[in-house]
């Protein structure tokens, strides 16, 4: 095979890869995948060499190795066909149409806010306000929360403060290792305690099907990029063996903006509240009333005051 000027020498480092006490197999796959993901296309004869020189590594190499060149060429769009299957990720012809964001619906808008002194501050949200806003984007659709998500970095709510940064390399470090073995219970309270976010409210964030508020939530912790890939493509089969799903997730990770993922970041939480107090306000709400009513006269009870006598038949 005449070596093409996007390989230049690899055939020779093959050959030289199966002599005895030589392995750089696993360094010329990583290699060779990333001169193929630097261009954004590639000829028929590159393509075609790049099948025949990576399909004869992919099988040959550890386990990291393979699973660090299938992380990128899970998100890169014009990975081969027989290379996608051959480490077990769907051909994206087999996914519906990745969905174009819409103009922002008219009951989605906030006007623009004079400018303020104090806008850096921001305005708290009220625990209802939060509830009502939690409610909105856990319901819309994908196009519906870029929406909502770009909306929200404009706007001057206040956002939650961010995790003190020893506490969020932890996080990320520990997040990314309970992903790694696809343990997701383990990913779901470790989430919470981070972001400090009610049990109920981390499950619907990582178990929600589009993928958009788990984003959010590792938006706010601060974890990179790189990292949220590999969470997409270990800590569920379902997402991470789905090429439209893992790129459309990083592109909208890419974008989303930290403001608006902490904005809504604070939302959570003070829906979380909203919930607290409604519990407890169908038992106690009917407090004050129950008090009068126990301070009122009741029906054959006489009211007249007590009138004491002594042992001389006297009023006292």
């Amino acid at each position: 095979m005449t070596p093409s000027s996007l390989f230049p020498g690899f055939d020779g480092l093959l050959t030289l890869s199966r002599r005895e006490g030589v392995d750089i197999r696993p360094t010329l796959l990583r290699v060779l995948t990333d001169l193929y993901v630097q261009a954004s296309a590639h000829s028929a004869d590159e393509e075609r060499q790049f099948v025949e020189l990576a399909s004869r590594l992919v099988d040959d190499v550890d386990d990291a190795t393979r699973a660090a060149v299938r992380a990128r060429l899970a998100i890169y769009p014009a990975t081969p066909v027989e290379i996608l299957k051959k480490l077990g990720l769907r051909p994206p012809q087999s996914e519906p149409a990745l969905p174009l964001a819409g103009p922002i619906p008219a009951a989605l808008r906030t006007p623009a806010a004079p400018p303020r002194d104090d806008a850096v501050s921001g305005l708290s949200m009220q625990p209802k306000d939060a509830a009502e806003l939690s409610e909105m984007f856990m319901r819309a659709a994908s196009h519906e929360r870029i929406a909502i998500l770009q909306n929200l970095a404009t706007t001057p709510l206040k956002p939650a403060a961010p995790t003190p940064l020893h506490r969020a390399v932890h996080a990320i470090e520990a997040l990314e290792m309970a992903a790694f073995n696809a343990d997701v219970e383990t990913f779901t309270t470790e989430l919470g305690e981070s972001l400090i976010l009610p049990s109920r409210m981390t499950h619907d964030v990582v178990n929600d099907l589009n993928g958009e508020p788990l984003a959010c939530a590792l938006k706010a912790l601060g974890m990179p990029a790189p990292v949220f890939e590999r969470v997409l493509l270990f800590l569920k089969p379902e997402m991470g063996q789905s090429v439209h799903t893992v790129f459309r997730l990083s592109r909208f990770y890419e974008r989303l903006s930290e403001r608006a993922a902490l904005i809504m970041l604070a939302a959570w939480r003070g829906s979380g509240m909203a919930a607290i107090r409604a519990k407890h306000r169908a038992m106690l709400y009917d407090d004050e009333r129950q008090s009068a009513r126990a301070g009122a006269a009741r029906p054959g009870v006489s009211t007249r005051p007590i009138v004491r006598t002594g042992t001389d038949g006297f009023k006292r």
